[in-house]
Order: structure tokens, then sequence, then C-alpha cells
């Protein structure tokens, strides 16, 4: 029997539901985990955390599933471009 509380704010989206059950409040000590949640929250600036984790396959991709060792992403590469222009269309 699952007794956990559900915060309102993830109510209704499998998505934000699963984020909250799995990873929201889990403290955080491995670097790699660390730099994605500091690109996530970086992008996330003016645009709902829902908004964030339905493009988190495609920051993955862009910041070389954050390893933050051996990141490629810059404004030069063009994934990373292509990437960071999809947002003009997002919202």
């Amino acid at each position: 029997m699952n007794n956990k509380h559900k915060c309102g704010w993830c109510a209704g989206d499998s998505l934000y539901e699963d984020y909250h059950d799995k990873e929201w409040g889990v403290p955080v000590f491995d670097d790699d985990t660390l730099f994605e949640f500091l690109i996530l929250e970086t992008f996330q600036a003016g645009l709902s955390w829902i908004t964030i984790l339905r493009k988190r396959e495609n920051f993955k991709t862009a910041f070389d599933y954050f390893n933050y060792k051996n990141n490629n992403a810059s404004f030069k590469n063009k994934l990373f471009f292509n990437f960071y222009n999809s947002f003009n269309s997002c919202c």
C-alpha cells in the first residue's frame, strides 16, 4: 500500500509525479547529477519546471549526458545550438 503524500503541484501529470516521487527533495552527491541539475535549473529561468522535464532527454543529448568532464556543449556545437533554438517554439 502506498501512503506517500503527493504535493498539489505535481498532481495529474505522470512525468511530474514520477519526478516528485523519485527525485524531488532527494539529496544528491555525485558530480554528474549535480551538473545536470545546475544545467536544468539554469535553463528553467522563465519557464515552468514541467517544460524542462519534458525536454530533459534533449538536454542529456546536448550536454553529453551531463558528464561534466567530457562535456562538448558550446554555442559552436551545432547539436547544442539547434537544441537551444528549439525553445523558441516550446511554450
